[in-house]
Order: structure tokens, then C-alpha cells, then sequence
């Protein structure tokens, strides 16, 4: 009886940590595939002004390594004139600033493009009381995550 209360709990607990990953996390599927859903994220972040700051070619990095991961690229992009008083408000923030975006295939070939929620970013860092628009925010990723993954009508 105890063996079994005790497997019970330990597998509970390895169950729910995949769900504890994605916690505040947006994910929207792409008709594309990983590099085109990249350079569509890169090229509308550019056209609105924010500044893109860096591209990580996940698999690229494990194939040097003798290891293998399915495509999976981070763009790393911003503008500081909106990190800035999110972190005046609160300087912890900057470990999500400035905004990252995850584009991966999972295992059945379906590509996602994910970002934090600026919502959850919000509050993660207690900023919701510091008169910044985090609606403005989320409206802001949602039309470019549109503009990466979905083709134009």
C-alpha cells in the first residue's frame, strides 16, 4: 500500500513538470517550416523598428556538438525604449527582457512559435502597477507571431 501511494506521487510529480515548462507561454502553430518561420519573425520585428539582436540555431549548436536536436531557432529582439521602464519598474524583468521567441518542430513535424506572455512577464516581476500598457505589449507580439507563421491574405 505504501509502495504504491508513493509510485502514485512520484509519477504525479514527473507528469506535471512538462506543464510547469510552458507556464506563461504563448505557442502558435506555423504553416511554415522552422528557418522560414525565422526569417518571417525577423523581417517583420525589423519593419516595425524593434531591433533584432541575435539568432540561435539550437540544432546547428547540437550538430557541432555530435548531437542531434530537431530544427529549433530563438530570435532575440527589442526595442528600449519599451525593456527600459519595464525594468525602472522592475530590474528583475531584465532576465526576460529583451523579448525572446522560440520557433521549434516537435516530434509529429508540426513547426510553434512561442513567446512569454507579457502578461506573465508582468507578473512574474510585479510590474502591473506601474501604468504600462502590458495589452499594448501583447497586441504588439500577437500581430508579429501572426506575421511570421500565417500566410498574408
Amino acid at each position: 500500500m505504501k509502495l504504491t501511494f508513493r509510485l502514485v506521487t512520484i509519477l504525479a510529480a514527473f507528469i506535471a513538470i512538462p506543464s510547469l515548462a510552458k507556464e506563461g507561454m504563448v505557442q502558435i502553430q506555423s504553416q511554415y517550416s522552422v528557418p522560414v518561420t525565422t526569417e518571417r519573425l525577423i523581417v517583420a520585428a525589423k519593419a516595425r523598428g524593434l531591433k533584432v539582436i541575435g539568432r540561435v540555431n539550437h540544432a546547428e549548436g547540437a550538430q557541432k556538438a555530435g548531437l542531434t536536436l530537431r530544427p529549433t531557432e530563438l530570435v532575440i529582439f527589442g526595442n528600449p525604449k519599451v525593456g527600459t521602464p519595464i525594468m525602472e519598474c522592475s530590474q528583475s524583468a531584465g532576465i526576460d527582457l529583451p523579448q525572446k521567441a522560440l520557433i521549434w518542430e516537435d516530434a509529429k513535424g508540426k513547426v510553434w512559435l512561442g513567446y512569454n506572455s507579457p502578461n506573465y512577464v508582468a507578473q512574474r516581476h510585479r510590474i502591473d502597477n506601474c501604468g504600462l500598457s502590458v495589452k499594448k505589449a501583447e497586441k504588439a507580439l500577437v500581430s508579429l507571431a501572426k506575421l511570421a507563421t500565417q500566410p498574408s491574405p
